[in-house]
């Protein structure tokens, strides 16, 4: 087999259609009732830390981090990380989750969270976020409730529900 030659780089307002398919397919519809989902909606993910994987003109992998409170925190929620199915197991997921905390740690980001499986994200430095200490808006099983420090101390002093970054004022 040959190596492919991908390509990370940030995401485009152009690429946002073959995202949206992408996330389909890999998906499908119940990707709108998870608690993770709800945490977008209304609220546009943020460009400096959104990325695409591409073999030549092909998008074959997006990872975005949307803004969120973290009770008083300002954080961020990672995903969807998504590879094209015929191209997972080939580091591509790995190298948008290095990409995106990479961005993240060079925006001064504090806290990054999300839901998904800690052995795969533990590699990352992700850990189980304290049962009671954070809430999503929706049922998550606590085993996959993750966060990761970018800024020390950053987790305990986030307390409370994870709502939509919205400015508060």
């Amino acid at each position: 087999m040959t190596a492919l030659s991908i390509v990370i780089r940030h995401e485009l307002p152009a690429d946002a259609e073959a995202i949206e398919r992408l996330h389909e397919r890999a998906f499908g519809p119940g990707r709108f009732a998870r608690s993770a989902f709800r945490l977008r909606e209304g609220v546009t993910h943020d460009p400096r830390l959104s990325f695409t994987a591409l073999v030549g003109t092909l998008i074959v992998g997006s990872v975005r981090l949307t803004p969120v409170w973290a009770g008083e925190v300002r954080a961020q929620v990672l995903g969807p990380l998504t590879v094209e199915p015929a191209f997972m197991d080939r580091g591509i997921g790995a190298g948008l989750m290095r990409r995106a905390l990479q961005a993240a740690t060079e925006q001064a980001e504090a806290l990054v969270l999300l839901v998904g499986d800690e052995p795969y994200y533990a590699r990352f430095g992700f850990k189980v976020v304290p049962p009671g200490q954070l809430a999503l808006p929706g049922p998550v099983d606590p085993k996959r409730f993750l966060a990761l420090e970018l800024t020390e101390g950053a987790l305990r002093k986030a307390r409370g529900a994870v709502t939509p970054g919205r400015p508060r004022g």
